[in-house]
């Protein structure tokens, strides 16, 4: 059964790119949560101002359905940054997994820079990071270290989740 899959982590982490690519390998659906944010979401952080959980809740309801409606599988990208967004889109979709990718603020830095025209601008960066929480162990997911080649993220996720369904 192929996975509903979030794939996590700060801005300029790769999630979209990755997710995309993890979903052609697994011939399943891909969405980008940045296009599940409403208008004044946007606006705001296009502004520069940080989402706060009140902005937050109704686009992760949004994400949540959409996951709801792929039982069969799915992957979308969403930073997913505290435990409880994860828990809900947990809510919507019980057997999620996560895929964290992970990486040192350089390397992070310096992918955001190469992405001009996001509406994401790098000064927000910082709030990012302090908002972060790492899945917690009883957290269904894989963290996966971003300074690598695409493929070879996708090839160390695709193999870690193969082994772990060995076991």
């Amino acid at each position: 059964m192929n996975p509903q899959l979030v794939v996590m982590g700060v801005s300029g982490s790769g999630k979209s790119t990755v997710g995309a690519a993890i979903a052609q390998r697994l011939r399943v659906p891909f969405a980008d949560a940045d296009d599940f944010h409403p208008p004044e979401n946007v606006a705001k952080m296009s502004a520069g101002h940080a989402l706060d959980d009140h902005d937050r809740y109704p686009w992760l309801e949004r994400i949540g359905a959409w996951l709801a409606a792929h039982p069969d599988g799915a992957v979308i990208s969403c930073s997913a940054l505290k435990r409880k967004y994860r828990d809900q889109l947990r809510h919507h979709a019980h057997r999620v997994s996560f895929l964290h990718l992970a990486g040192d603020r350089e390397v992070i830095a310096r992918r955001q820079a190469s992405r001009p025209g996001h509406f994401m601008p790098a000064s927000l960066l910082t709030s990012q990071f302090q908002t972060l929480e790492p899945l917690e162990p009883d957290e269904a997911g894989v963290v996966i270290d971003v300074d690598q080649e695409v493929d070879a993220i996708v090839s160390e996720y695709v193999a870690t989740v193969a082994d772990q369904e060995n076991r």
